[in-house]
Formats: C-alpha cells, sequence, structure tokens
C-alpha cells in the first residue's frame, strides 16, 4: 500500500503583471508555497491532473480522460515554457490505467504527449529542478458532452485505490490538480470572473465536501463558473482521493485582467 503524502490543487496560467503586481505577486508566491510544500512531502511520484488546450486532444480524437504513459515528457512550449524534460513515471500510469479499467472506466494511453501549460507551467515553481517523476492525467472539458463532475470523482476513488492497493507499500504519492477557478473564454460574459464561485469551490474542498461539488452538473458549473470553470472537475478528482480530508487556501486574487479567478489549496496531510 502506497502512501499520499500530498494534495494540492493550483490555477495554471500566468499573464503580464502590469497593472496587477500585487495581486500577480500574491499568486506567484501562491504556486511557489504549495511547491514547496509538495518538494517536502519527498513524493516519489507526483501525479498531475489538468485538462488540454487542444495540444494533444483536438477535434481528431476526443477521449474523455487521457494517461501519460511515456517515461519522459518535454513540455509544448506554449506561453514561452523552457522544453526541458521531465521523468515520467511508466508503471505507475500502467498501473493507473489497469485499475480504472476494471473500475469502468476506458482511459486512452498516450506514449508520447507533450505537456501544455496546464501541466508545465505550475510544474515550473511546483518542481523547479525537474527531478520528481509525473503521471499527466488529463480530462477533456473540451468535448461535448465533458466528462461530468461525477464521474471525474469516480475517477478519483480509482486513483485513491491504485495508490493503495496496486502500488508497492513504500512509495510515496503527491497529487496535484491543476486549472480554473471561474473563466467564461470566447462565450457571452468572456472576462468575467465570479469570485462567489471560487470560494463556494474552495471552501467546499478545504471543507472535505467535495462530494458535494461533484453532484453538480456540468451546465451548472458553466452558469456559475464558465467554460473555465469546468477544470474544478480535477479538484474533484484528486479531492476525491483523500474523501473527507480537510485542508487550507493558500493564495486566492480574482483578476478579471487575466481573465480568470486565482486559486490554490493545500489538503491536510494524512
Amino acid at each position: 500500500m502506497a502512501k499520499i503524502v500530498s494534495v494540492v490543487a493550483t490555477s495554471h496560467i500566468l499573464m503580464s503583471p502590469t497593472g496587477v503586481e500585487d495581486r500577480a505577486r500574491h499568486v506567484v508566491d501562491g504556486i511557489k508555497e504549495i511547491g514547496k510544500r509538495v518538494r517536502a512531502a519527498k513524493p516519489d511520484v507526483l501525479v498531475v491532473i489538468s485538462s488540454d488546450h487542444m495540444f494533444n486532444l483536438n477535434l481528431a480524437l476526443q477521449p474523455p480522460f487521457c494517461v501519460g504513459v511515456a517515461d519522459s515528457y518535454i513540455p509544448f512550449g506554449d506561453m514561452d515554457i523552457a522544453q526541458l524534460p521531465r521523468p515520467g513515471a511508466r508503471g505507475f500510469a500502467q498501473a493507473l490505467v489497469e485499475r480504472a479499467a476494471v473500475s469502468g472506466f476506458d482511459v486512452a494511453k498516450a506514449e508520447e504527449f507533450r505537456p501544455d501549460h496546464g501541466i508545465a507551467l505550475p510544474l515550473t515553481m511546483i518542481d523547479p529542478d525537474r527531478t520528481i517523476p509525473i503521471v499527466p492525467l488529463l480530462v477533456n472539458i473540451n468535448m461535448d458532452p465533458p466528462p461530468s463532475p461525477a464521474r471525474c470523482y469516480a475517477l478519483g476513488g480509482a486513483l485513491r485505490t491504485t495508490i493503495e492497493g496496486d502500488r508497492p507499500k513504500d512509495e510515496r504519492v503527491a497529487i496535484l490538480a491543476t486549472g480554473g477557478l471561474s473563466h467564461w473564454l470566447n462565450i457571452p460574459r468572456h472576462g468575467e470572473v465570479s469570485e462567489t464561485f471560487d470560494r463556494q469551490v474552495m471552501n467546499a474542498i478545504i471543507g472535505g465536501r467535495a462530494a458535494e461539488l461533484a453532484r453538480m452538473s456540468s451546465a451548472e458549473i458553466v452558469e456559475q463558473g464558465g467554460n473555465g470553470g469546468l477544470e474544478i472537475v480535477n479538484w474533484l478528482i484528486a479531492a476525491a482521493t483523500v474523501p473527507g480530508r480537510s485542508g487550507e487556501i493558500i493564495y486566492y486574487e480574482p483578476i478579471p485582467e487575466w481573465f480568470t479567478g486565482m486559486g490554490g489549496i493545500a489538503l491536510a496531510a494524512a
């Protein structure tokens, strides 16, 4: 039985700090603090749950979920992120795919996958030395219909079972969810941010009530938090690995100038 040593979540974009210097500094400091906590937990594997921004999962092929099963990953390079390799964790990734299959999930496997900013940008501050092997888990919020919040929360349960039942007892696993919070992109209300939605989401998860959020429909999330707000399903997967566990908000800033609410949380260690 492996051990979950860290569960964190953070928004995954940074834009120009001009005009929002104090808020931008708070965001960067918050992501760095999350990174500090992850590294302090000394994980052997870091599962990174993110959406894909049409770089790997596009209209040509639309699986709801995809797991990277490669030995290493070179970022796509969007947002000027350095194209430097990060180690993968093929054994863990394959175990997750197999456990998902017996749990009723047909998860696509990606031998060739280049992380976009959704994964690569937070990792520049969370693991700047590129030493922790990663397992990318992509949730396709761009397909129609997207995977439901309930389905995503259930997948988090399969991830938990993988760790507790299928992995070596001394393995230490950290889980990082990225994306969100509220943002409307290229639809009516483009550029809006909902601090009310953001705080409801964060407070529910750090209060051990992620299962309540999982009962929302995708349409309800879009209405309250925008189409980009669907990325909170990544946070639900992470929370489902430690159901009922409480935590804390590390940072939060509503930044309409960046078209998004920016936030990060950490759930308490076991």
